[in-house]
């Protein structure tokens, strides 16, 4: 058994920041499990382009509003503390955080990632190896 303390991840290698969010990378690929979990934050009146080509994720919303915005077909998804969407075709999507608030999320990744990714010009993901 293992405990991972959101204290600990703080800061180091396996939280990852961008202008936009913040990923604190919980469960990685290096633990076994066959998923990855982050505690990400989204920053209030930001907008994210995301496109997990190579990833299935689920998000739960645990603080914050905004919404998401699938690419293929403009549908526009709010979101909203304690419920959770589920981007189970590697859809493309705009993630946005409402002003006045920064966004708190669980996030679940199918693969597992190694911690070190960071999203390239299209909003993806690579599949690295540890």
């Amino acid at each position: 058994m293992k405990v991972i303390r959101l204290e600990d991840i703080k800061d180091t290698e396996q939280d990852v920041k961008a202008d936009t969010w913040e990923s604190r990378r919980l469960v990685l690929k290096k633990d076994g499990m066959g998923y990855s979990v982050h505690d990400t934050i989204i920053k209030a009146g930001t907008e994210t382009h995301i496109w997990y080509q190579n990833h299935l994720e689920a998000v739960y919303c645990i603080q914050g509003e905004g919404e998401v915005e699938t690419v293929k077909d403009g549908k526009i998804h709010p979101v909203k503390k304690d419920e959770i969407y589920i981007l189970d075709e590697n859809d493309e999507h705009l993630l946005r955080a409402y002003e006045g608030e920064d966004m708190r999320m669980v996030c679940v990744f199918n693969p597992p990632i190694t911690g070190q990714e960071t999203h390239d010009e299209n909003g993806v993901y690579p599949v690295l190896e540890d």
